[in-house]
């Protein structure tokens, strides 16, 4: 035999090999995966953000593209995400402008207080019913798309629930407490120093509750 012959016949029987290998591996249900990750900082930056409430929410969103095929055809595509999410509310201390206090006076004046945003959304997406159009396929920027909007209606959703609320009414107490232990005075925006009152009002009445509630005083009469 020559050289082209022996040459031949050792990539037929490589390729032979290789073949029932693989073939050998399906059987055996074994599978070469391979997986690499690549971490990139960008950046680190020093903030001053305080967590003032936590909500979960739980959304089904829709999703459909109506795509024609030569002007005439409808083909669409659809799919159904469960979202679940945890949303984290809270203040960006930078934001808010201090008075410094004058002569030594123990008086906090807070002349601007940041309105309470979002800090952060953990959420998870799982998909249910996808269907492909015949030649409207979804591709990673469809996917891309649907979880930003569906991140983007669940933040619009916790802003409209009572989270902010909760937030704004948790930091100002929660400051009012902490000037008081320092033996300052806390000054609030007009608007938030009436609603600051009305909380300190009603801690006050529940807190006198409570005591005639131990003493077993509001039973008596």
């Amino acid at each position: 035999m020559d050289f082209f012959t022996v040459l031949l016949l050792i990539l037929v029987g490589a390729g032979g090999g290789v073949a029932l290998a693989n073939t050998l591996r399906k059987r055996a249900g074994i599978t070469d995966i391979q997986r690499d990750s690549v971490l990139l900082l960008e950046r680190i930056e020093k903030v001053f953000k305080v967590v003032m409430a936590e909500g979960y929410f739980s959304e089904i969103y829709n999703y459909q593209d109506q795509k024609k095929i030569l002007y005439l055809l409808n083909d669409p595509k659809k799919a159904m995400i469960i979202v679940k999410s945890k949303v984290l509310v809270g203040f960006d201390f930078a934001k808010i402008r201090f008075q410094t206090p004058v002569n030594g006076e123990k008086k906090l004046i807070i002349e601007s207080f940041p309105e309470p945003e979002v800090l952060s959304i953990d959420t998870d997406y799982k998909f249910y019913d996808i269907q492909a159009g015949i030649l409207n396929h979804f591709s990673g920027a469809d996917y891309t798309q649907i979880l930003d909007e569906a991140k983007q209606a669940m933040n619009e959703r916790a802003m409209q629930s009572d989270l902010p609320k909760i937030a704004n009414n948790q930091i100002q107490y929660m400051m009012y407490q902490l000037a008081s232990s320092m033996g300052w005075q806390l000054q609030l925006p007009e608007a938030d120093q009436k609603q600051l009152e009305a909380l300190k009002a009603q801690a006050e009445a529940d807190s006198r509750l409570s005591k005639q509630l131990n003493s077993g005083s509001i039973f008596e009469k």
